[in-house]
Formats: C-alpha cells, sequence, structure tokens
C-alpha cells in the first residue's frame, strides 16, 4: 500500500514538472482512424504577445505498418482566417523499430508542427488533424489507418535563451 502511494506521489511529482507545456490534450482514435475522420481541438492561448512551439502527439502500436505518416493539419483562427498543411513524419528508424517512446507495444510521438507561433488573434482558435496515407503504387487513400491510438495537440513555451 506504501508503494503505490509513493507511486501516485512520484508520477504526480513529474507530471507537474512539465512547466514548458501551455495546452496538452489528446483525443483517442477507435479502432482504425477513417480517412474522414478529422480530429478537432478546441485552443484558448495565453496571450497575443509571446512565441510559442506547437506539436502534434500520437501514440502508435504494433499494429500500424508504415514507416512514415501523412497528415494534414489545418488551423484556424478566430476571425476566420485558416492555414492548411500536409506535414510527413517519419515512424521507423531503417531498420523498422519504432521512434517514439515507450516500453511497451505503444509508443508516443511529439512531432513538430510550428515553431516560434505569435497568436496574434484573441478568441478561440481550432485546430483539425486528419490522417492522409496513401499506398504506394496507389491512387485512393488508405481508408481505415490501422495502428493510430491517440492524436495530441501540444502548445509549448520556447525553451529559454
Amino acid at each position: 500500500m506504501r508503494n503505490s502511494v509513493l507511486l501516485v506521489l512520484l508520477a504526480l511529482l513529474i507530471v507537474s514538472c512539465d512547466s514548458k507545456s501551455v495546452f496538452d490534450s489528446y483525443k483517442s482514435v477507435s479502432d482504425k482512424w477513417h480517412k474522414d475522420s478529422i480530429i478537432s481541438f478546441k485552443i484558448q492561448p495565453p496571450d497575443t504577445l509571446n512565441t510559442y512551439n506547437l506539436y502534434v502527439n500520437l501514440r502508435n502500436n504494433n499494429e500500424y505498418k508504415y514507416n512514415n505518416l501523412f497528415l494534414i493539419v489545418e488551423m484556424q483562427f478566430p476571425h476566420g482566417k485558416t492555414l492548411k498543411d500536409t506535414l510527413e513524419y517519419k515512424m521507423t528508424y531503417p531498420n523498422g523499430e519504432f521512434l517514439g517512446t515507450g516500453f511497451a507495444d505503444v509508443k508516443e510521438n511529439k512531432l513538430w508542427y510550428k515553431e516560434g507561433v505569435i497568436f496574434n488573434e484573441s478568441g478561440d482558435y481550432t485546430v483539425n488533424i486528419q490522417q492522409a496515407m496513401r499506398e504506394n503504387g496507389k491512387v485512393n487513400g488508405v481508408v481505415n489507418l490501422e495502428g493510430i491510438t491517440d492524436i495530441g495537440f501540444r502548445i509549448e513555451k520556447p525553451a529559454a535563451k
């Protein structure tokens, strides 16, 4: 019992030490991530003056069968402007071993999205994330992407210079 209490306290201490985090949220993906399924995050930035680094976080398991991942990430600004990017991320080392952190069959990846962002409009921003995987030699995309379990979005204060 005493060991359990110590482990919980240690976990809380580690989580609370993340002083760079401004926003960090995950959403679970069903068994398969359908190509038309959009994962959305509503963000209320802390201010309109400072710069921040933005990340797409994701968790994958051994059912993920590709060495890369294509995502469409769209940021909607409070006053109507929209930025849309198609991004590619490496998911494995050349030997096929998954990148990311984690000891079990689930790996967590922190993927760069944008650096030095200033949220210069006050109000809510929305970030939409959609998978855009294609198989070599095929025109149509992967309809149901297996192996991605959670999608997240993170805003951090940049490291002190």
